[in-house]
């Protein structure tokens, strides 16, 4: 049997994509000691409705849709869905040290549980409106992290969670420019 060439082709080659994030490091990835309420707090930012992982599934999901009309838009939303998925990596790593637990539940002050769901999501159609849900969600992510860092009193965790912030504060940069160049 002959096979026959595809006849539609992505041509956005994503080899060269690198994270998109300040060029700074990481605090050292510690805690001072274990405290489950704050690793709890923690498995809000990361599968909660405002989160990396839904950050990362809808940057994931925007950068599919357009990478066969707009390639650059396009590797630039996976260079920041990358610098996400770190950060999601950090937040599991602090919450294991914390003695919490990587189960995509996020638990809340008030006893509710939530296991992570795509219906977090707005997945708009149109660029314009991708880039600002993006912008819209990366300030959300910034309240909620600067929110837990009043309630967390441990110096180690907050110098990750402001590290986190000041590429939250890049992104929402990145995709201004976007947004103007639209």
């Amino acid at each position: 049997m002959e096979e026959k060439a595809c006849p539609i082709e992505n041509t956005c080659s994503f080899r060269d994509v690198a994270p998109i994030m300040m060029d700074l490091p990481y605090p050292p990835m510690e805690v001072s000691r274990k405290n489950l309420s704050h690793a709890n707090l923690l498995s809000v930012d990361y599968c909660g409705a405002v989160s990396e992982l839904s950050t990362i599934a809808r940057y994931i999901n925007n950068e599919n849709r357009i990478s066969c009309v707009n390639c650059s838009v396009a590797k630039t939303i996976l260079g920041i869905a990358i610098a996400e998925m770190m950060h999601l990596q950090k937040l599991g790593e602090m919450i294991v040290l914390l003695g919490g637990n990587i189960d995509f539940v996020a638990k809340y002050q008030d006893n509710r549980r939530r296991m992570w769901t795509p219906q977090y999501l707005t997945l708009p159609e149109q660029l314009k409106a991708m880039l600002l849900a993006d912008m819209e969600g990366e300030k959300k992510a910034i309240e909620q992290y600067t929110m837990h860092m009043h309630m967390i009193d441990d110096p180690c965790v907050n110098a990750t969670l402001a590290r986190i912030i000041k590429d939250e504060e890049y992104h929402i940069m990145i995709l201004q420019t976007l947004l103007n160049e639209d």
